[in-house]
């Protein structure tokens, strides 16, 4: 499968795993790159820069293929963690959840390549202006952290593709092969997945957060942190109850955060205590009925993505 994408990263096959804070470590983001996609490492929940270095190393333990690490923008400095990971000539640094402008320089210095997570096409003009290789594209179908803007994964993905002249890539709702066609038949270089990546077994997710990703509607998500201006989209729960009906209250950010904490996140993503916490979740909880390893994940996409080849060539009159 070749495209942008895989030409500019030097991957095989044109998917990016999500950042996928507290659990995008080393056995997830060595799978999907051995696989052929571009797995990433999670810097910013990690306990500190050695922390970061060593699970980069555990990467390269797994797989000599390359992989990056996300860094979640949020209240904290991540220099030091991105000191780390360049350090460690990571190949790809991609940045989420805010302005990437104090760090790109030093990152392109390194050599590494630059991805940038938008929703809007004025942040994915910036990217490319401070020289990203990538645009990834949220749209408001995707799980945690998303846009201001409703805005859907298609539409998004083709104002973007009319914004920007690097590679974009979809995000936002995607689970399967037929919809990685549809994205690279939307114009798109690839296609980004987060939720999708939670329930898989590399994946160190507890096993009651990856069954319910398999058991819950895909009408069941819920966003919370709207009243702040970060929305995010999760599974339900009575402590996402709890945030909803605290954020209706419109108190001081200081009484909402130990609602919103990395902590109440942690409880329910990788202790399983989803009564008491939140697990982010996108509405392709829809499409996940199952918990496969990541190579079979992968290959399954491939032979859908083939398969939605198949069906439009019958339509357009194609041989195959």
């Amino acid at each position: 499968m070749r495209t942008r994408l895989t030409e500019t990263l030097g991957i095989e096959r044109p998917v990016i795993q999500g950042g996928l804070a507290y659990l995008a470590r080393a056995e997830l983001a060595a799978a999907v790159s051995q696989a052929g996609g571009l797995g990433q490492v999670t810097a910013t929940t990690l306990p500190g820069p050695e922390a970061l270095a060593e699970e980069i190393r555990a990467v390269r333990r797994l797989t000599a293929k390359p992989f990056g690490v996300n860094f979640a923008l949020g209240h904290h400095s991540i220099d030091e963690l991105l000191d780390a990971a360049l350090a460690e000539a990571v190949p790809v640094i991609s940045i989420t959840g805010g302005n990437p402008a104090p760090y790109a320089e030093r990152i392109l210095q390194s050599g590494a390549k630059l991805m940038v997570l938008v929703a809007g096409m004025r942040a994915a003009q910036k990217a490319e202006s401070l020289g990203a290789s990538v645009v990834i594209g949220v749209g408001v179908e995707g799980g945690g952290h998303l846009g201001r803007d409703d805005i859907g994964t298609v539409v998004l993905t083709r104002r973007l593709l009319e914004s920007v002249s690097v590679p974009v890539v979809a995000s936002g709702g995607i689970g399967d092969g037929r919809q990685l066609a549809a994205a690279l038949a939307l114009g798109a270089s690839g296609i980004e997945m987060g939720t999708r990546f939670v329930a898989t077994q590399e994946c160190i997710a507890h096993s009651s957060y990856k069954a319910a990703l398999v058991d819950e509607d895909m009408n069941a998500t819920r966003i919370i942190e709207r009243s702040i201006g970060r929305p995010g989209r999760t599974l339900p729960s009575p402590h996402v109850s709890r945030i909803l009906a605290k954020e209706a209250e419109s108190p001081p950010i200081e009484e909402l955060l130990p609602y919103i904490s990395g902590e109440a996140n942690y409880r329910a993503a990788v202790e399983g205590r989803l009564d008491e916490g939140f697990a982010w979740a996108g509405q392709v909880i829809g499409l996940i009925h199952d918990v496969p390893t990541v190579a079979e994940l992968m290959e399954r996409m491939e032979r859908e993505a083939q398969d939605a080849q198949r069906h439009l060539a019958s339509i357009f009159g194609g041989a195959n």
